[in-house]
This record gives structure tokens, sequence and C-alpha cells, in this order.
């Protein structure tokens, strides 16, 4: 199933059942496994592609870093299982600090989305038209990036996010909330995000009490996390260690 104008490092790993479309180049030091679709025009090196993605014409995967201290060092990108990747996405590989960038499985990109060198990209993450996340930025499960939002390098969004289009993000974003704006604040909880990922009742209502307890009580960040941090809920201890392991900060409400 592989494209006679097709052209195909002797060093890439291809299973049997891979198609691969006109004028696609797979370069050195790739493996694509079975069941996975690429279009025309694709060009692919330096990559471990998972089962069953689709990457459609004129994608990008494994590209050099933008980083001008990359000196040719060897790295990777990884995708996970069921990944998409629509057209002219790019996923540039890591740099010597990691010699990975990592995408998760069943992820979404739209066309146009940029994923830069050293990130950490979790599983069910959609990431829309023209979104980008610059180098060493973690996004968590099931997060929602809208289109045109940038991601400042090493920002965190947290996992069940989702941002409002053409958000710039500079802070790090707790999980299960929602962001907007130029230099993006929070604007409450993702509600409709957590109900589809069927979580309950009960663990709902503790998230709320904790976003209140954080950002509406008036307690100084510190006494509010000591405060939340007694609660049972599994929600509610990721968004206390998220906080307490943020490097850049956090953002909050306006």
């Amino acid at each position: 199933m592989i494209h006679k104008t097709a052209i195909i490092d002797r060093t890439a790993i291809i299973e049997s059942d891979v198609e691969i479309g006109a004028y696609t180049v797979i370069g050195e030091n790739v493996k694509i496994k079975s069941g996975t679709v690429i279009g025309s025009n694709a060009y692919i090196e330096c990559a471990e592609i998972g089962k069953n993605c689709k990457i459609y014409n004129s994608a990008s995967i494994g590209t050099p870093p933008q980083n001008l201290c990359y000196n040719g060092e060897s790295s990777k990108v990884y995708v996970g299982d069921g990944t998409v990747m629509r057209e002219f996405v790019t996923f540039n590989r890591g740099t010597k600090k990691t010699e990975k960038t990592i995408v998760g499985k069943n992820c979404y990109f739209m066309a146009s989305s940029h994923v830069a060198h050293d990130c950490r990209v979790g599983d069910n993450v959609v990431m829309a038209n023209y979104s980008a996340a610059a180098g060493h930025v973690e996004i968590g499960d099931d997060a929602f990036i809208s289109a045109n939002v940038g991601i400042h390098q090493f920002a965190r969004v947290g996992k069940g996010t989702m941002t409002g289009s053409g958000a710039a993000i500079s802070m790090d974003i707790i999980p299960y909330t929602l962001c907007v704006g130029y230099r993006a604040v929070l604007n409450g909880l993702n509600l409709v995000g957590m109900k589809r990922r069927k979580m309950s009742a009960e663990e709902i209502a503790a998230v709320k009490d904790a976003y209140r307890t954080l950002f509406m009580s008036k307690l100084l960040l510190k006494d509010a996390l000591a405060k939340i941090e007694q609660s049972m809920s599994v929600c509610v201890q990721e968004i206390v260690e998220f906080i307490k392991s943020s490097q850049r900060g956090i953002a909050r409400p306006e």
C-alpha cells in the first residue's frame, strides 16, 4: 500500500498494512506501526508513529527543532495510537535537553496546528486550527485547545481544560478550567468537559468547592491550598499538585 512515487529511507521500519500516499517522503530513523494511513506530500523523519494513526497531506512530523541551540543531536517524536494529524500539521523533534517530543493517544490536530520541540501532550487532546505549543509545553489529557491559541514555552495546560479561541497562554492553566483572552485568565470551570469525562457529581462538586476556595475566598494562595488539600477528591488533589509544581505561576480569574 505504498504509492510508487513515495520515497522511503532504507532505515525506515514500516509494518505491512501501512498506507503511504503519493510523493510522501519517509526519512531516516522512522518507525510506523500497523493500520496507519499517510496521505500525499507528507514528510516524516526521526519519528515513531503508533497504530491506526492518520496523517493527512502536507503534514511534517519529526523535523528538527526550531531552536538556535540545536546542533543536530539525536532526538525523536513519539506519536501515540489513533492520533489524527490534519493538513500542514507540524511536530518538531526534541533538543538535547530531553531528546524527545511526545504526543499521546487518540489526539486530534486540526490543520496547521503546531507542537514544538520537547513538548509533552497527553491523551485525547484536541488542538484546533493554527494553535501552537512552543518548546517544552505540557498539555494534560482531554484538553481542548481552540483555534489561534498560542502557548508560551514551558507553560502547562492542565487536564480537562478548554481554552477560548485566540488566547495567549503565558502562565499555567490549572486542570478542569476554562481560560480566555489575551494573556489568558480563568473563566470558570469546564463543567461540560467534566460531564463528558463521566466524572461523578461528587467529584464535580469537590472541584467547584476547590475553585471557590482558591479564587473567591480572599485567602492567600498558600492558605487556600492548605485548606483544599484536605479534600479526599482525586481531582482536587490533582489541582493541588499541579499548583505546587508550577514554575511559571498559575493564571487566575480576571
